[in-house]
């Protein structure tokens, strides 16, 4: 008997997947708001595998807008831009990066090969840059003047955070730091350990950081090392969870946990109260669970691994914690099933119409376990008092083409100093540029 070459047991088992699994049935936006629809989970063998593969935009191409407002490429040919951070004098530095090469990535097993070509077919499985790119729009009239190596020889780098004249970088495994002068283009100091960050196996790498309002600790987020702690949870300690960094002591505390993978995180203008978007667990169905956002209570927990969306028990998870369960927070804000939600910036600073004014916007990076697609597009959650208050609103949109393929995929966001969103796209290989319309 003739054997097929592993790629083409691997495409042949990746059209078996998507042919298997089941459907969303909720009317639309039922899964989305402070009370989510939540059917009951579908056990399946076969998870549900529907992937938008990686194509890239042709000449010319962009998203689509809401109205009111026109997007252009700040910067294009960038190698997986996944993060955005806004220095105080208008400079972007954008952290090109992807997963590490670690043992566990190198020498997988069946499934974490499968869940390899799969990633792949989404886009990312390109190396690292491992470096930060600074963009220099000097009059903030859309146009790059100067455009540089800022930092190399990183390790996956995702978060960036400005303390007084010290900038934190967020590894895969740690923070580091490096000193900071206002308008350089490019620093070439030795990084300075900080802290460490579970690493590991390493399911989820990217690592995000913001700063208190005093400049004195540093939040960073860690996503889990499985789906729903199948790898032990021995290996999830001070995982799935935010950790506070005091930066004068280096020591680090649990702030919050029980969130499976939080990204982006953002301080709402004004409560002062930190927020929070975390993609949840997969392979219960194209219904379940909601990625969500939340404002972060000091040690809350949240579910992971053995509750979902408050209480819900997941009867995966062996032995259960009825003990933690009965602690879970429920979140703030459903934002819909495996929507991959990422970046996170709210709207104070941002010029881009009233109907834009006091919100939060979330790059939403695109699901492959749901049916039909979901994400792929940068949202608008509206707020009142401090809290969501109404329906999102897409923003950018447009970036699965009629025939199912992402010619780009959101990630990070912020407010440029002129007021207009950055949009970080890591299949375009482009920074967006949201405006008002002129």
């Amino acid at each position: 008997m003739r054997l097929r070459s592993a790629p083409a047991f691997a495409a042949a088992l990746l059209l078996t997947l998507g042919a298997c699994g089941d459907r969303s049935t909720l009317p639309a936006g039922a899964g989305v708001g402070p009370a989510p629809a939540l059917p009951a989970p579908n056990k399946s063998l076969i998870p549900t595998v529907n992937i938008a593969p990686a194509k890239g935009w042709p000449q010319g191409g962009k998203p689509a807008t809401a109205p009111g407002l026109q997007v252009d490429a700040l910067a294009t040919g960038l190698d997986h831009p996944r993060w955005l951070h806004v220095l105080p004098n208008g400079d972007v530095l954008v952290a090109e990066s992807n997963k590490p090469q670690t043992p566990e990535t190198k020498k997988p097993g069946i499934k974490g090969w499968i869940m390899g070509m799969v990633m792949k077919k989404a886009g990312a499985g390109v190396p690292s840059a491992d470096r930060i790119t600074l963009l220099r729009d000097a009059n903030g009239d859309g146009t790059i003047e100067t455009r540089t190596v800022f930092l190399k020889g990183l390790h996956s780098p995702f978060g960036m955070a400005l303390v007084g004249e010290t900038l934190y970088v967020a590894n895969a495994d740690g923070i580091v730091r490096f000193p900071y002068r206002e308008g350089a283009t490019e620093i070439t100091d030795v990084a300075q350990k900080v802290a460490p960050l579970p690493a590991g196996l390493n399911h989820h790498w990217t690592k995000n950081i913001i700063a208190s309002r005093d400049g004195g600790k540093l939040y960073a987020t860690v996503g889990s090392n499985s789906n729903v702690g199948e790898n032990g949870m021995e290996i999830e300690v001070n995982r799935a969870a935010i950790l506070e960094v005091d930066i004068k002591s280096r020591a680090t505390r649990l702030f919050a946990s029980g969130l499976r993978n939080p990204n982006g995180m953002a301080w709402e203008p004004q409560t002062g109260v930190l927020w929070t978007v975390v993609n949840e667990r997969d392979e219960i169905g194209s219904d379940l669970v909601p990625d969500y956002l939340t404002s972060v209570k000091d040690g809350g927990f949240y579910g992971w691994p053995y509750s979902y969306y408050g209480q819900n028990v997941d009867e995966r998870v062996k032995p259960p914690r009825p003990d933690l369960v009965a602690k879970a927070i429920v979140p703030d804000y459903a934002l819909g099933a495996h929507v991959a939600a990422l970046g996170l910036a709210f709207a104070e600073g941002a010029k881009l119409g009233p109907q834009f004014a006091n919100g939060a916007f979330i790059g939403q990076h695109g699901s492959w376990n749901r049916k039909p697609l979901s994400g792929y597009n940068v949202v608008y959650v509206p707020f009142a008092n401090g809290k969501p208050n109404g329906k999102p609103v897409e923003v950018l949109s447009g970036f699965v083409d009629k025939n199912g393929d992402a010619l780009g995929r959101p990630v990070g966001v912020a407010i440029d100093k002129a007021g207009a969103l950055l949009v970080a796209d890591d299949v375009g290989n482009v920074i967006w540029r949201v405006r008002a319309a002129q």
